[in-house]
């Protein structure tokens, strides 16, 4: 029987946390500047019609939602869960401000890492 490079458990493993991490970066990246300019980032949500007090606690939810994906995505022993925190943020951040106006470079790439990380919460792991 023939071994091929993806047969390689090890070869595999390491894949497998390289994608995660790869597809949490995005997602850490933004942690600091939302928690840096937090009242900036309030202000940002408000512009779109959501009220302050409700723009804080949304901001409050997206910073836990990046943090707890990110960290279970990347090194929780069931990955779905990260992929839940992560799509929580992503799904509404994606419609509240990419979709009107439409952004199109915003909304395909977060397609893109919405796409991944559905394949990561539905794949079976070996």
């Amino acid at each position: 029987m023939k071994k091929t490079f993806l047969k390689n458990k090890s070869i595999r493993s390491f894949l497998d946390f390289f994608a995660r991490v790869s597809i949490s970066a995005i997602f850490i990246s933004a942690i600091p500047g939302k928690i840096n300019d937090f009242e900036r980032t309030v202000e940002y949500i408000s512009s779109k019609g959501i009220p302050d007090q409700i723009s804080s606690i949304l901001l409050v939810g997206a910073i836990i939602c990046l943090i707890l994906g990110s960290g279970f995505l990347i090194f929780g022993e069931n990955q779905k869960i990260g992929t839940v925190f992560l799509l929580l943020f992503l799904i509404p951040t994606t419609i509240i401000f990419h979709l009107f106006p439409f952004h199109q470079r915003a909304v395909f790439m977060n397609l893109g890492l919405i796409g991944g990380l559905i394949i990561t919460a539905i794949r079976e792991p070996k």
